[in-house]
């Protein structure tokens, strides 16, 4: 498959705004459609042999240029989605995934092998952390985790096997802010290699790529699709990895299928209008939220605080993503909290157009080694929605009489 985009769709990958950019891409000028099609196909016709070769030559010649021979490396819907991604991203090269942990396990299984090391923040993602933890241990990959807030305990790990650093910014469930250019410094001065989940920030107000990192993962599923009705990963990738993350694609036929490719475009579309209302919610939520002394905010509000600093430091914003550390010798009135919510769905996952609450527990925080959590301590999760702010926080009010 020769997949050729129109002289009209090409110019609006030259458009320098962001926004303006998400809603005029790829209209299909074809079939006269502002959103391209869903292509699916597990068997790709050709005219004749000679176009068949014809076809493998230019994907040898150019493997990001979208020519495809069978189904399972792409249709048209797919590399759409992969030109978008990788403008926004300002990467060379996007690859999707079928899930967001597909694209974490794909970046992680590219450049490691038996033998190798590997350098984990402690606050990532629990599936991440029995990723590299467990199952990496069994192919003798060895892993260590560092604190985000003490960068020495990364660098003082560091060995001639050590292969790959690997960071969520900001941390799962805790959201600690880290130091990104001293990450990436280290990084460059040891000669290893680094990758980011930037599932919370997006490339809307995070572009890692640009920062330094040599590969940069966004859950599609989350804030991208912005409907809670998809599974989807991507990848984000410089030149130095591109080779490596290509092979093991290949390889694991970890790619993401047209159908959900199409939502995923789709809800870019109003990336930027969702996040902006998101974040504005969030805010207002935190202001209200700061003010009670029954938790501790976990979000980057408060001026004065080393979270917020790393935050503005690299971030051109915030989403709705936060978390809350309460204080109680009563689990119960916790629990009863979470469950007195009438705005607040209860579910995982995030990012969707709905506010939602989960009470943290260790089978969602994992074995950490550098959580500060006392034993009268408890997190609960929130993921503020595009609501009226102002009935959240009368939810969450009348929600707090439970907590003693």
């Amino acid at each position: 498959m020769d997949i050729a985009l129109s002289s009209k769709h090409i110019n609006f990958f030259m458009v320098k705004s962001f926004k303006t950019f998400l809603k005029h891409t790829a209209k299909d000028f074809h079939n006269q459609s502002v959103n391209p099609p869903v292509v699916r196909a597990s068997t790709i016709i050709f005219k004749s042999m000679k176009d068949i070769r014809r076809t493998q030559a230019k994907a040898k010649k150019n493997p990001v240029g979208g020519f495809y021979d069978y189904g399972r490396q792409g249709t048209s819907t797919t590399y759409i989605l992969q030109k978008i991604l990788t403008k926004l991203e300002e990467s060379y090269h996007v690859f999707t995934t079928p899930t967001g942990f597909g694209a974490v396990f794909l970046s992680i299984f590219s450049v490691t092998r038996p033998g190798d090391e590997i350098i984990v923040a402690d606050p990532v993602y629990s599936p991440t952390r029995l990723l590299t933890e467990k199952f990496l241990n069994e192919f003798n990959i060895k892993t260590i985790f560092y604190n985000p807030s003490d960068l020495k305990t990364l660098e003082k790990n560091i060995t001639k096997k050590t292969k790959l650093i690997f960071v969520e910014n900001p941390g799962s469930n805790t959201f600690d802010f880290q130091d990104l250019g001293k990450i990436i410094s280290i990084a460059k001065k040891n000669r290893i290699l680094t990758a980011i989940d930037n599932t919370w920030g997006t490339p809307y107000f995070l572009k890692p790529i640009k920062l330094g990192f040599d590969m940069s993962i966004v859950s599609a599923t989350k804030y991208y699709s912005g409907h809670s009705d998809v599974m989807g990963g991507s990848l984000a990738v410089n030149k130095k990895v591109f080779s490596k993350v290509y092979n093991a694609e290949r390889i694991t036929g970890l790619r993401l299928g047209p159908d959900d490719a199409y939502l995923i475009t789709r809800g870019l579309r109003t990336l930027d209008v969702r996040l902006d209302r998101h974040r504005e919610n969030a805010k207002k939520v935190a202001t209200f939220l700061s003010k009670n002394k029954k938790f501790k905010l976990l979000y980057p509000f408060k001026k004065d605080s080393a979270n917020f600093r790393m935050w503005k430091k690299y971030y051109s914003g915030a989403s709705g993503l936060m978390g809350l550390k309460i204080k109680s010798k009563n689990i119960n009135s916790v629990r009863k909290f979470v469950n007195s919510l009438k705005l607040f769905g209860y579910g995982y996952s995030w990012g969707g157009f709905e506010s939602l609450a989960l009470h943290q527990e260790f089978r969602e925080t994992g074995k950490r080694k550098y959580m500060n959590l006392a034993k009268d301590e408890h997190l609960v999760r929130l993921h503020i929605g595009l609501e009226d702010p102002n009935d959240l926080i009368a939810d969450i009010k009348q929600a707090l009489r439970h907590l003693k």
